[in-house]
């Protein structure tokens, strides 16, 4: 839990009906996402998908995207590149 009580944001909680109505997509939207690699869900032992915070902010600048006309391997290449510029942004503060 974070100080204010709410769940770590990476922790796995959502089922996958839960995570796509969170998210404002149907179920079949969201494992199509995962099939193209767009994310990845944690998984129990017996293989039930669990999405985390993250994951659902992840599949509502998805949505966006697509909604905006980006076919998902434009949405694939955008997510990757805002990632890198994270990492390199937080590196860069790291040694300045």
């Amino acid at each position: 839990m974070t100080a204010d009580g709410r769940p770590e944001p990476d922790r796995a909680l959502y089922t996958i009906s839960v995570a796509a109505e969170l998210a404002g997509i149907s179920p079949q939207a969201l494992r199509l996402y995962e099939q193209r690699g767009l994310l990845s869900p944690a998984r129990t032992g017996g293989g039930t998908r669990l999405y985390s915070d993250n994951d659902i902010a992840r599949l509502r600048r998805i949505s966006s995207l697509a909604e905006e006309g980006v076919n998902l391997a434009g949405i694939s290449r955008i997510l990757d590149l805002q990632e890198e510029n994270t990492r390199l942004r937080s590196s860069g503060a790291e040694e300045g």
